[in-house]
């Protein structure tokens, strides 16, 4: 079995003539972990995946596993392997012969192909649909192949390219959970490129938060959901409520914002919507300076002392619920 091996960015850059896409980012994967980098689109979080892939030029800095320098090899030779959005399997080829191409492409003979193939398929429980056409797949399935393509030259680091954006609700959810089993399993690093953030916190031990070409905030994912450090990472996860208060900017959880009587509450609030959603109900407020926050309330305590549209309400927090922004 062979050593693993650190994926690391050193000020890595990418620019599109006079466009920086990516500007000088650093950041450390350790082995086995299964990091998203999360941002919105233009953020450059793709440009990012591509360049450790192989797939992007790097204009500036470097892209090392283990102590080598692979900036500049070619994809086949990183020691990484990319699963692209669109899965990108062969039309005319069955699935067996889809997983085994790249063996085929290194020269190895049937035999070994095919056992390799099923090997992968195995893996993810495939096998019985070796001999299908990508066409007579699900969707589901088309990820599982591509999955098992990726996965057969044995990398140190698989690539996911946003790759639960084409299924549907339920069957993206489900294919979170196999995600991260097979990572588990094989112990091997993944890099999940998303834009959404319910996606990156069900998968992720670490989240490297993109914006405008920079990391906002990277770190283990429970840390940077309770704790963001810039107004964008506190509104871009959702969890958190940015409120300028004469103190200064502070980031406040919605589960954590009660509701009372105006006189006495930290601010007064006009409620402006109130959106049932099962478990819980979101109840939006504008408070003074036009701002605009949110608060999370179980169904039982909403029910039990209900609120209307364009009641006035009194906002408060536990202190320990705030932490100032940095910007």
């Amino acid at each position: 079995m062979r050593k693993q091996l650190d994926l690391e960015l050193i000020s890595l850059t990418k620019r599109y003539g006079s466009t920086v896409a990516v500007d000088a980012i650093s950041y450390h994967f350790k082995v086995g972990t299964y990091a998203c980098l999360l941002g919105p689109s233009g953020c450059g979080k793709s440009s990012t995946l591509r360049m450790i892939a192989g797939h992007e030029t790097v204009s500036d800095g470097s892209v090392t596993l283990g102590a080598r320098d692979i900036s500049h090899l070619p994809p086949a030779k990183r020691g990484t392997a990319m699963m692209f959005q669109n899965y990108a399997l062969f039309p005319h080829l069955n699935v067996r012969d889809n997983v085994a191409f790249s063996l085929k492409m290194q020269g190895k003979d049937q035999a070994e192909r095919h056992k390799r193939a099923h090997e992968m398929l195995e893996l993810v429980d495939m096998v019985n649909l070796a001999d299908r056409l990508p066409a007579q797949l699900s969707g589901g399935q088309q990820q599982r192949a591509a999955l098992a393509r990726a996965l057969i030259t044995k990398p140190d680091v698989l690539l996911l390219d946003e790759p639960l954006s084409a299924l549907d609700p339920f069957l993206r959810i489900r294919m979170r959970a196999e995600l991260k089993k097979l990572q588990r399993e094989l112990g091997i690093t993944f890099i999940h490129v998303t834009h959404g953030q319910d996606e990156a916190l069900a998968l992720a031990d670490e989240i490297v938060v993109m914006n405008n070409a920079i990391i906002e905030q990277a770190g283990a994912t429970r840390a940077v959901f309770d704790a963001p450090k810039t107004a964008f990472v506190a509104r871009f996860l959702g969890s958190h409520n940015v409120i300028a208060m004469p103190e200064g900017t502070l980031a406040v959880r919605s589960d954590a914002l009660h509701i009372k009587q105006a006189e006495g509450a930290k601010l007064p609030g006009t409620i402006t919507n109130i959106e049932y959603q099962g478990t819980h109900v979101a109840l939006t407020a504008t408070i003074p300076g036009e701002q605009e926050v949110t608060a999370i309330l179980s169904d039982k305590e909403f029910f039990e002392n209900p609120k209307n549209l364009g009641e006035a309400i009194g906002l408060d927090w536990e202190a320990e619920a705030a932490h100032a922004l940095a910007g």
